[in-house]
């Protein structure tokens, strides 16, 4: 499989278009040296297992210099690696070891904001009001008769207010914790600083980047700055078409994307980059356009219910945006921000999610086994749409949410910031079960930095390798057939059916898939059976199943 990957047509320019990107949360996956916090060694010593796999490429979650007040998103050094979790030389290591296995290396890039640790915020601590060191962050004066009142009504992402008072009575903006200073683009400083870091990482082999909240770096800082009043703080929906909110999908931000182009476009392959952009789907082609960063996540396929007709539009959509901006769509079902998608379908539809987590995973109690099965269906029918497909880790085993998390355990700043009202996502950070038994499930020799429940090690890589039935099975399954099946880009419906619990549409090459996604089995229809999610019998597709099927027409 190995070599196939290294001979593969798509190891060329356009390798990710149609590409599997593993998702790594490095402090997660596995740990070299028994501190309990996953770390470079222990990606590179993995990086096999996910060949094996059958995935193109592995995606890294923030690996940098941090004091983790938001699991690593919070970046002091961009040029550098966090020293639990290894050294520059242990980077290189990972990143030459990825290449002769064939995979592809993309990175997190975090350009809103920085750490308060970085030594340009700690510099601008020390300076004056107005000096060029706090220009390279966003500080204004307070309103109120002694300023003592935060200059706009923005509200942070993890809760309470966008801005921090300091000691000298200047207030600083954070759209996310206060230990997260927002970057001011409109400052040369800053963009050219970006520029570096992104040929540093280039020139060290990565391929590729995910840029975290992309749609938030350009911001109207223009005197004075407005409230957002009625206009809405985060959903992309409550945003205006026009790009005129103050912070979030401002027109400008194509500006910056613009010139990161022509870095990209520095080496040979090109770059590639995906952007995070919680906007509204008329305004997510610019960010996927060849201009700017090449591709965007379209997370209305995660958000989406299990009904055919709502997955059918948002398949739709995103195909139709990606033809509009010369890209490919982009799939995922879980990743480091949401609930495990085993977990999310096992719960009934009208629940509440965040009650249910706050409920330590009691109410409504979760239907495993049915969750599971609708998550494999789910995950058969991402892997046969055209585009990329983003897996997260852990998902290739089935993993659930881990919603039992005591508070004292918590970790993530939204359980804090949110007075105790969201419990956040430490749930699906829970480090990798490798083993059935022994310390910490072979993620290392010295436990784990968030608790793993019991009988994880029941769903472990050990465990599960070999299984014919087990969900690591499938996926391996299906991303080799994936590759031997996937040609051009196009999809076609097979409109001749009504039924509203089916999706049912072709590939070129003679292939199709149909997902019944209802509690009543369907006709299956007459063609050779290539891969099931669930087990197909008597002519039948079962209830919450996907096949795909080889037909001659």
């Amino acid at each position: 499989m190995t070599s196939q990957r290294l001979d593969s047509a798509r190891d060329t320019t356009d390798w990710w278009r149609q590409a599997v990107v593993y998702q790594v949360y490095p402090r997660s996956f596995a740990d070299s040296d028994g501190d309990g916090i996953g770390d470079l060694p222990g990606i590179t010593s993995r990086l096999a297992y996910l060949a094996g796999l059958g995935v193109d490429a592995v995606w890294l979650s923030p690996f940098y210099p941090s004091e983790l007040a938001d699991g690593g998103y919070d970046v002091a050094d961009y040029r550098d690696v966090d020293p639990r979790l290894g050294t520059l030389d242990d980077f290189d290591a990972m990143v030459a070891e990825a290449h002769r296995l064939g995979l592809k290396v993309m990175v997190d890039i975090v350009p809103n904001h920085s750490s308060h640790q970085h030594q340009w915020f700690q510099e601008a601590l020390r300076a004056e009001p107005g000096s060029a060191a706090r220009e390279r962050y966003v500080f204004r004066e307070g309103k109120g008769e002694h300023g003592e009142l935060p200059p706009t009504d923005w509200i942070s992402c993890f809760g309470g207010p966008a801005w921090t008072r300091l000691p000298d009575g200047w207030w600083y903006l954070h759209l996310f914790a206060p230990e997260q200073p927002d970057f001011n683009w409109d400052n040369p400083e800053v963009r050219a600083d970006f520029r570096q870091t992104l040929r540093f990482w280039s020139d060290r082999g990565v391929d590729g980047f995910r840029v975290d909240v992309a749609h938030g770096l350009a911001k109207d800082l223009a005197a004075p700055l407005r409230d957002i009043g009625t206009i809405g703080n985060y959903r992309p929906e409550d945003l205006p078409e026009d790009g005129s909110h103050p912070f979030w999908d401002r027109d400008e931000v194509h500006d910056i994307f613009r010139d990161w182009r022509k870095v990209f476009n520095e080496y040979d392959p090109p770059r590639i980059a995906v952007a995070e952009a919680w906007v509204r789907n008329s305004r997510r082609t610019a960010y996927a356009t060849p201009q700017e960063l090449g591709q965007a996540f379209n997370f209305d396929f995660l958000r989406a219910s299990l009904d055919a007709p709502e997955l059918r539009a948002s398949i739709d959509t995103a195909l139709a945006d990606a033809r509009a901006a010369g890209a490919t769509a982009t799939w995922v079902l879980s990743n480091h921000d949401v609930i495990r998608h085993a977990s999310r379908y096992g719960l009934p539809d009208d629940r509440d999610e965040e009650a249910w987590l706050l409920s330590d995973g009691q109410e409504p109690v979760l239907d495993r086994e049915f969750g599971l099965r609708r998550a494999l269906a789910a995950t058969l029918l991402m892997l046969a749409l055209p585009g990329s497909a983003y897996v997260y880790q852990g998902e290739e085993l089935g993993l659930p949410e881990v919603a039992e998390l005591s508070r004292d355990s918590l970790q993530d700043p939204v359980w804090t910031r949110s007075g105790g009202a969201l419990k956040g996502r430490d749930g699906c950070r829970v480090p990798l079960p490798w083993r059935r038994e022994g310390s910490s499930y072979g993620f290392g020799s010295g436990g784990s930095w968030l608790p793993q429940p019991q009988g994880w090690g029941a769903l472990s890589v050990e465990a599960q390798d070999g299984v014919a039935s087990a969900p690591l099975e499938l996926y391996r399954t299906a991303l080799a057939t994936r590759r031997r099946l996937v040609g051009d880009e196009a999809l076609e419906w097979a409109d001749g059916t009504t039924d509203p619990g089916t999706l049912h549409f072709r590939r070129s090459g003679g292939w199709e898939c149909v997902a019944n996604l209802s509690d009543e089995p369907r006709p299956l229809p007459a063609a050779e059976l290539l891969l099931s999610s669930a087990p197909v019998t008597g002519g039948q597709l079962p209830p919450w199943t996907t096949v795909w099927l080889r037909t001659t027409r």
